[in-house]
């Protein structure tokens, strides 16, 4: 499961990486993003958020050459743990 939420989690960055004109669009990625955040922190916690965020930032570097640290701050809401 975790395989197809990485990539479903990378395609949306992706996605709003290299269209940031899209707003409509984007916000529509931005909140499906949300979700498979929460999916991943009932399942495990901060640890899995955290985990899937490393995974994610290194894929978009190394593929793309762009930093998606800024991206973590949608999981914001979360937990009161995760600020970003």
């Amino acid at each position: 499961m975790d395989a197809y939420l990485e990539e479903e989690l990378y395609d949306l960055l992706i996605f709003c990486i290299t269209n940031s004109n899209e707003t409509e669009e984007i916000r529509s990625k931005k909140e499906r993003f949300f979700e498979i955040g929460k999916e991943l922190y009932d399942d495990g916690g901060i640890d899995a958020l955290e985990n899937m965020f490393f995974t994610l930032n290194n894929r978009v570097e190394g593929e793309i050459n762009t930093d998606a640290s800024k991206y973590k701050s949608w999981w914001n809401g979360i937990s009161e743990k995760w600020k970003f």
